[in-house]
């Protein structure tokens, strides 16, 4: 990545967002999602559903008998308890009126199709609490699936993983304790951290730019970027490198009061510049 001043203001995004025509933006979601859920998809059955699987396979993602069906996820797998079924996870974004049923379908096609108990699931991933049932209660049918809501899960949990797919998804979690200002530069330094190059940096920031539209966080987020981006850039700083103490020093003091005034906590700042507490302190 090109060096430029300590204190410039950039946008490690700006480059691809402009030169992407417009989508729509459910594409754009459900396109983020295929991309990164399998990365992902580990940590999150774990975690979020509970489930400790030892093997699994990939099955057709058609079902077909009197229409076809894509589910998002379709996966013969076996947990800890020896327990073999077919796991089968829906990405939604938006309520749906016929959730339940469209659920329900699948539910009868891969009873048919595999002869394996299934386990279905819908993670949803809009703002707020979804409002879609879950349930069919009739005098010849008892049916329901499980629905989770990323809104209501602490948006830590993701940032444990040292995947950047899965730590992504903090975004779209629950920022209760911390705040949206705290939790969006926390989710951005995870993310840069677990990316492996400046390439897919970039376009981890470029997704998160899109999945902040979900929770209307777009202003914040880039007011996220421009602070966070005033301390990347710091590690590949040619004052740092070469290790020239007085301009590190300089360069250093000027980066910690641009950071004071974003309102960043001294012990961030003196992780990023280097410089003690008391020095920052005293700025």
């Amino acid at each position: 990545m090109n060096s430029c001043p300590i204190r410039a203001k950039f946008y490690t995004f700006d480059f691809m967002s402009k030169r992407q025509p417009k989508e729509n933006p459910a594409n754009q979601y459900d396109k983020i999602f295929r991309e990164n859920m399998e990365a992902a998809l580990p940590g999150l059955i774990e975690h979020l559903l509970g489930i400790n699987i030892i093997h699994s396979e990939e099955i057709p993602d058609d079902i077909q008998h009197t229409k076809e069906r894509k589910p998002d996820l379709l996966k013969k797998v076996t947990d800890s308890s020896g327990k073999v079924f077919i796991l089968h996870i829906e990405y939604q974004v938006q309520n749906e009126n016929e959730m339940v049923f469209r659920m329900a379908e699948y539910m009868v096609m891969l009873l048919r199709k595999y002869a394996l108990p299934v386990e279905q699931y819908v993670l949803f991933m809009g703002a707020g609490k979804p409002r879609m049932l879950t349930t069919i209660d009739e005098d010849r049918l008892k049916y329901n699936y499980q629905m989770i809501a990323l809104s209501e899960i602490d948006y830590k949990i993701f940032l444990k993983s040292e995947k950047p797919e899965e730590k992504m998804l903090a975004i779209l979690a629950n920022f209760e304790h911390d705040g949206e200002d705290l939790a969006l530069r926390n989710i951005l330094k995870g993310v840069q951290a677990g990316a492996k190059g400046d390439f897919a940096e970039n376009r981890y920031f470029e997704q998160l730019r899109i999945l902040a539209q979900l929770r209307k966080l777009d202003v914040k987020f880039e007011e996220a970027m421009e602070s966070i981006t005033k301390f990347f850039k710091i590690e590949n700083d040619p004052f740092f490198q070469r290790g020239e103490a007085k301009g590190r020093k300089e360069n250093a003091i000027a980066v910690a009061i641009e950071m004071k005034k974003d309102g960043i906590s001294a012990d961030q700042i003196a992780k990023f510049t280097k410089l003690s507490i008391e020095e920052i302190e005293k700025l």
